[in-house]
């Protein structure tokens, strides 16, 4: 068996003569006697159990030993004043005091403990030495089980064997290596082998070295010699006549039970080359090895079972994880498309596909006929070809009608601002849904022609269609504006139902030498989401002066665009009422012509004003945007604005 350093090294006992041992266990053993008084009376010669004189006395007991007789007379027991202990005469108190009190004191055998008493001694050793001690009690119990087999033998020889045995084997009194008796069997057979090779290294270093073994021969042979004759052979039971023949008979028979036999006292020592235990054989170090080889192999295969686990876990993981990408993508795919589809960039093809499929669909379902569809195609070719819009969806002079409306109606209406004339685009089939902005557009430049102001920059142009006005943006974006619109759109709208928005119509105004700014309303500023900032600034755009004028002004400034969220409308002048709130009045391209046709009329019923009218509480949206036109540029001032726009930035009020 092997034992670790810090086991042996427990294990190690105080070195003490042979005959101080035999001493201190004879006064050991007297001191466990029962203590009582200075002087006790008892039975000498029958030995008398502390039960009382009539139970039967037992062997191993702290009362006088078996074997010993008298004649049934009464004897004075003497009591030691120091520690109590209780001798027979006072040779034996001189005894008792000598080798107690005056030559030595109670040091505990593996820790050096001193300073106490016999019973305190005991308890410590039980309680801190438990391990030590427990293979010297098995062994005196083995031996107590062989004395007590033995047939007929002299009391005063079984005394002498058992105190020999004590005084060697006794866990309070030997600084011997133990041998443990429990698995030895009766015959005294080769099974304490095992426990030699258990052993054997704490043995070596007890002995350490040929010198060592030659001590222990002589104290071996010291401590026979205290056994009265003849000698027991602790081992088999078998007794010499002399203690040389038990001793050649225990060298000769037992050898390999002994601590270290001579001849094997240079035996070599074997490291672990794994944890660096000292073996005393090769086959014991071989199995230890293989231990630690079984050991590693249990580990690494636990080792491997956990990898396969961990990688089984971290597969699990990598597919969860590549299944919630190719999700959350499907998903931005789908939302992505849906945008596309929303602002017209899925490829569906543009104003002209959308209005042909419309009317494709108006002959199929009966409500156009097929002649009325080639016609209506040839106008479609023919306006885009020169382009410029039909005119089907415009309405004119509805500035003219409003004037004449508040100038003799309105009672609720305190003043009112018009811009100057603009004529009204709707949404046809061929943009419904995506055209506003370019409708919006229209709407402005129509204002614009009317006006003397910009003819020099915009001389010779009518109204474009749709599809001329996508062209048109793109030309501004390749002579540099809006670098970065461009790209959002891939640089790319004829064909397409790409939204616009504010900053493609001020792209288109700039490129045209037409004065603008972008004011961008980018959050609320009045109570449930309303913008009366807004309301604020277009007052001021278009009135030179509250107080004092007419209450109808027709001004020279050009309508508005104002932008928000999904769609665009275009401004046309704004009211304010006698409770002095503000009133805008827009132009919606989602309005039918049919609808504006209402407002030419000259009994204009006031109803008809609501799909124009839009207060305070009617603009809610989180932002809006709006295009004012300013005026002419010049040609350096458009370079500048150019170069300006390579990084967009708008007014921002608040």
């Amino acid at each position: 068996m092997l034992e670790t350093e810090a086991f042996r090294s427990r294990r190690s006992f105080p070195r003490l003569t042979v005959n101080l041992w035999v001493e201190r266990a004879a006064c050991l053993r007297l001191s466990g006697r029962a203590r009582s008084s200075t002087r006790r009376t008892v039975l000498c010669g029958q030995p008398v159990s502390p039960a009382g004189p009539d139970v039967e006395a037992q062997p191993g007991v702290g009362w006088p030993r078996p074997g010993r007789r008298a004649g049934a007379t009464e004897c004075t027991m003497l009591s030691c004043d120091i520690c109590g202990e209780t001798v027979t005469s006072e040779p034996d108190m001189k005894a008792h005091l000598l080798i107690v009190h005056m030559e030595n004191e109670v040091i505990c055998p593996f820790c050096k403990l001193s300073g106490v008493n016999y019973d305190e001694m005991c308890f410590h050793i039980e309680t801190a030495h438990f391990e030590q001690n427990e293979l010297g009690r098995n062994f005196e119990r083995i031996n107590t089980i062989h004395c007590g087999t033995l047939d007929n033998r002299k009391d005063n020889t079984q005394q002498s064997r058992m105190e020999v045995n004590s005084s060697i084997h006794s866990p309070c009194a030997s600084n011997h290596p133990k041998i443990s008796a429990q698995g030895l069997p009766k015959d005294g057979t080769l099974e304490h082998k095992a426990f030699y090779s258990e052993n054997l290294t704490e043995s070596r270093k007890f002995l350490g070295s040929k010198e060592k073994q030659c001590d222990l021969s002589k104290i071996k042979g010291s401590i026979y010699d205290t056994v009265y004759s003849p000698p027991e052979c602790p081992f088999c039971g078998k007794i010499e006549d002399c203690t040389q023949d038990m001793e050649t008979h225990v060298k000769t028979n037992h050898a390999n039970l002994l601590d270290a036999p001579v001849e094997d006292c240079d035996q070599p020592l074997y490291d672990c080359p794994m944890c660096g235990l000292i073996c005393t054989n090769y086959h014991i170090l071989q199995e230890h090895v293989d231990l630690h080889l079984e050991e590693s192999s249990f580990r690494q295969g636990m080792d491997r079972v956990q990898c396969s686990r961990d990688l089984e876990l971290a597969h699990h993981l990598q597919a969860e994880e590549d299944r919630k990408r190719s999700e959350e993508s499907r998903q931005e795919r789908e939302e992505f498309q849906k945008l596309q589809r929303q602002y017209g960039l899925d490829n569906s093809g543009g104003y002209k596909q959308q209005l042909l499929r419309s009317m494709e669909r108006e002959v199929n379902s009966g409500r156009m006929h097929p002649s009325e569809f080639h016609r209506r195609k040839a106008d479609m070719m023919e306006s885009l070809a020169i382009g410029i819009d039909d005119g089907k969806t415009k309405t004119s002079g509805i500035i003219e009608a409003l004037y004449q409306h508040y100038q003799n109606a309105a009672p609720d209406v305190r003043r009112v601002w018009l811009s100057a004339a603009v004529d009204h685009f709707h949404s046809s089939p061929g943009d419904k849904g995506w055209g506003c902005g370019y409708r919006n557009f229209q709407m402005l430049l129509s204002s614009l022609l009317q006006n003397d102001t910009y003819d020099d920059c915009l001389k010779g142009m009518a109204v474009p269609c749709i599809p001329k006005i996508q062209s048109m943006i793109e030309d501004a974006w390749r002579e540099g504006f809006d670098p970065q619109g461009a790209s959002q759109l891939n640089d790319r709208l004829q064909g397409t139902k790409a939204w616009i928005g504010a900053c493609e119509i001020y792209t288109l105004l700039t490129s045209l030498r037409v004065k603008c700014r972008i004011v961008d309303f980018h959050k609320s500023t009045g109570p449930l989401g309303t913008h009366p900032r807004l309301f604020e600034w277009i007052l001021n755009y278009y009135s030179t002066e509250r107080e004092g004028g007419p209450k109808v002004v027709c001004t020279s400034k050009p309508p508005i665009y104002l932008q928000h969220q999904g769609h665009s409308r275009t401004v046309v002048g704004i009211e304010e009422r006698k409770n002095r709130t503000l009133c805008l009045l827009v132009f919606d391209p989602g309005c039918l012509s049919r609808e504006m046709q209402k407002l030419l009329k000259q009994d204009m019923e006031a109803n008809s004003l609501k799909q124009l009218r839009k207060f305070v509480g009617n603009l809610k949206h989180k932002q809006y945007q709006i295009v004012a036109v300013e005026g002419v540029l010049t040609a350096e001032e458009k370079i500048a604005r150019r170069q300006a726009s390579q990084v967009f930035t708008a007014e921002k009020i608040p």
